[in-house]
């Protein structure tokens, strides 16, 4: 079966903490033009403890979460709007700490 003319495949890690509940690398499948939102929103369609330690209540992006897409972390008004590709990685961090 082909791919979809209407949509991509982004790759997804995740690391730490949020691998134990993601598993470290997927694959989704998505509509051509989604933003990171929408990948957001996907994964936490996954199991309601993707979704609490993703999403706020209103279901945007915690602040603390580190998004990157292609090896560049993405923070800003980016988080909810920047438009993906077809092929584009998108990597999940919890927030750093140390000392």
């Amino acid at each position: 079966m082909t791919e979809s003319v209407n949509s991509m495949i982004v790759n997804i890690k995740a690391f730490a903490r949020f691998r134990e509940v993601l598993g470290s690398g997927f694959t989704l499948d998505i509509p051509m033009d989604s933003s990171i939102k929408t990948v957001i929103q996907e994964i936490a369609n996954r199991s309601p403890e993707a979704a609490e330690m993703l999403c706020e209540e209103d279901g945007t992006l915690k602040g603390y979460v580190i998004i990157m897409v292609n090896k560049k972390r993405i923070s800003g008004h980016e988080r909810e709007s920047l438009v993906l590709l077809d092929g584009d990685e998108v990597a999940i961090f919890p927030p750093v700490a140390g000392g």
